[in-house]
């Protein structure tokens, strides 16, 4: 009882502590200027949260809006298509016997363990060798790559998919493509919704990439764009509460997924676990 008891109190000061920077940022999004330096830091004064995303959504012609597309580009095309690769190239390395199959998934985990901020220059020289930088392609390209996507998908693969289940598939006369995403694709769901989630958060929080790559602010993702506004708010005070309510309206996309995502995680994993 006392351990049960220990554990739901560090959960819920686990849960405070990262609830209360979101609460704080949604009470800061709804003052005013004047308001958010004259009131108490986590609780309401006057509500203005729809005033504030009013001017969010118009100032400069309503470039936040442009940004939040652009992020929503770069992440779900990058998720999506970034998931499946990871998923069929996990696979493959679980299920097929070939030479130097080790070799490869040995360079994957290593893969896994180089920084992302050591690939950003490499990858701007690579980019500025072939007239790409300040596009569209620079961002979007390197997003696609996940090799802890595909390390996830070849341990789920191995322990999810069942050998005997792809022989009768092919012994049925099914091919090698229409065997992964007619059967094993569905057996491997929970790790496709995982590795989905891990990439949608972090190519959405990707910073450093942009801040090399692009330099016209119509292809900033919104954590470059906010970013460039927080640098100008000693010069133009009026961009303190813009930054704040487009840092709230920038969780968004993360909370819907994961909230809409979430059953279906659940759901596999207990399937998985009752069978």
């Amino acid at each position: 009882m006392k351990s049960k008891s220990a554990a739901m109190a560090i959960m819920g000061i686990c849960t405070f502590y990262f609830l209360v920077p979101i609460w704080w940022l949604f009470v800061g999004a709804s003052k005013s200027r004047s308001d958010f330096s004259n009131t108490a830091p986590l609780w309401f004064a006057h509500f203005n949260l729809g005033q504030n995303l009013s001017e969010l959504f118009h100032y400069r012609d309503g470039v936040f809006l442009r940004w939040m597309l652009n992020s929503i580009l770069y992440t779900g095309g990058a998720a999506l298509i970034g998931t499946l690769l990871a998923a069929m190239c996990g696979y493959a390395l679980a299920k097929y016997r070939f030479p130097g199959r080790e070799t490869i998934f040995n360079i994957v985990l290593g893969g896994v363990l180089v920084p992302a901020t050591a690939l950003a220059l490499p990858l701007f020289l690579i980019f500025s060798q072939l007239n790409a930088t300040n596009t569209f392609w620079s961002v979007f390209l390197p997003s696609l790559v996940n090799p802890f996507g595909v390390y996830l998908a070849r341990i789920y693969a191995t322990a999810s998919v069942p050998d005997e289940l792809l022989e009768a598939a092919r012994l049925d006369g099914s091919g090698e493509v229409r065997t992964f995403f007619t059967v094993s694709s569905k057996l491997m769901f929970p790790a496709l919704v995982t590795i989905f989630l891990f990439h949608f958060v972090a190519v959405w929080n990707n910073f450093l990439l942009p801040l090399i790559m692009l330099g016209n602010e119509r292809l900033f993702p919104v954590t470059l764009g906010l970013y460039s506004w927080n640098t100008q708010v000693n010069q133009l005070p009026e961009l303190r509460m813009l930054v704040l309510t487009g840092a709230l309206v920038s969780i968004v996309p993360l909370v819907v997924a994961f909230l809409f995502l979430q059953r279906f995680w659940r759901s596999g994993l207990g399937s998985g676990a009752v069978k």
